[in-house]
């Protein structure tokens, strides 16, 4: 357990840290092709400690409700199992089981860790799978993402569904593992069958024209029907009675502004004003990116209906997690331009600005 940094500045530490890389990669960028060898060994050494130290840092974190909220809850229903105690939550069963089983070999703190593991080790091999000796840049525009941090510490169950979706999609070449992961995913959070879903509709339609005319529709349709669509979906139920209840719960802190979300809209047309240049403009083909873009167009759109809902962070998750590959994907597997390199560069500091002029905005306001 990492107890020497004071709890308040746990979150500081690691955004300046993060600072600190972005800023040393884009130096590097404008010093050094993307091929050299001195490049080559400075993303995998970064890349590699990066990940070694994160999950360890995040894995073996001190127990704080005040600062990783949802940390305490789990840590007293894992140290009730640990005692030999029974499953009596009907809600989120498996992952209860989850819990239920690690308690038998795992102290409080390895499980934890082992959530870490499940959220970020497949973020890894998602890199690795798509960018292989280039990895490291999106393995960082993932960890950089304005809502790594939160579905690290709190919502655990729906970060760790989110990394092993992404780990079968990755693996869409491999029909079995990626049936498995998929339902691994949904096992630890139901939500997860939007993305899922969207997966298996872009295997019939993939035009990305078509997602691109419903993403812009749904928001004038948001805006002038208010919360209609959130109690649409409640009144449907929604798969089960906690998903409706995102709906209508209480609000959480980042969302708590009444209305309709234009901040986070905005964050959210990143990656579809990158997907539309890439595609339209640049007529790039690749089939991996237009599955991608498309079932970022699906869920993203899904929860601008939505936008004003209790829990609506939770939805908008359900694309952002894919906002990172969708946003880096081109510039690291085709050249477009003539220093690409810091290009790259430029799009992995001004991603990781956005994480952190919200964390000004939300600590100084």
């Amino acid at each position: 357990m990492i107890e020497f940094i004071p709890l308040e500045n746990y979150y500081i530490v690691f955004l300046y840290s993060a600072f600190a890389i972005a800023l040393f990669t884009l130096l590097h960028a404008f010093l050094l092709d993307i091929n050299e060898k001195k490049n080559i060994s400075y993303i995998n050494f970064t890349g590699y400690l990066i990940l070694f130290f994160l999950t360890i840092y995040m894995g073996l974190r001190p127990i704080s409700e005040k600062y990783f909220v949802d940390m305490k809850t789990y840590s007293e229903i894992y140290n009730h199992y640990a005692l030999g105690g029974e499953i009596t939550i009907k809600a989120d069963i498996y992952f209860h089981l989850f819990m239920k089983i690690c308690s038998s070999f795992l102290s409080v703190h390895g499980f934890f860790l082992m959530c870490e593991i499940i959220y970020i080790v497949p973020l890894y091999f998602v890199s690795k799978k798509y960018f292989s000796k280039y990895w490291f840049y999106a393995f960082f525009m993932f960890i950089v993402s304005f809502s790594f941090w939160t579905y690290g510490v709190n919502g655990i169950r729906n970060g760790m569904a989110t990394s092993l979706v992404l780990l079968a999609i990755s693996l869409k070449d491999k029909k079995a593992l990626m049936i498995l992961f998929f339902v691994l995913s949904c096992l630890f959070h139901q939500t997860m069958l939007l993305p899922i879903g969207a997966f298996v509709l872009t295997l019939f339609v993939n035009n990305s024209k078509w997602y691109i005319r419903g993403w812009l529709l749904a928001i004038p349709l948001s805006i002038a029907l208010g919360s209609f669509w959130e109690n649409l979906f409640a009144s449907l139920g929604f798969a089960d009675d906690r998903l409706s209840g995102y709906l209508t719960g209480e609000k959480d802190e980042a969302f708590a502004n009444a209305g309709f979300r234009y901040d986070f809209l905005f964050y959210s047309s990143f990656a579809v004003i990158i997907g539309a240049y890439f595609i339209f403009i640049k007529k790039y083909k690749d089939p991996i990116f237009i599955q991608l873009f498309n079932i970022y167009l699906i869920t993203n759109a899904f929860w601008i209906l939505i936008i004003r809902a209790n829990f609506s962070n939770r939805f908008a998750y359900l694309s952002w997690f894919l906002m990172p590959l969708v946003i880096v994907y081109p510039f690291l597997k085709e050249r477009f331009f003539k220093k690409q390199h810091v290009v790259i560069g430029k799009v992995l500091f001004f991603y990781y600005l956005f994480t952190y002029f919200m964390f000004l905005y939300y600590n100084y306001r």
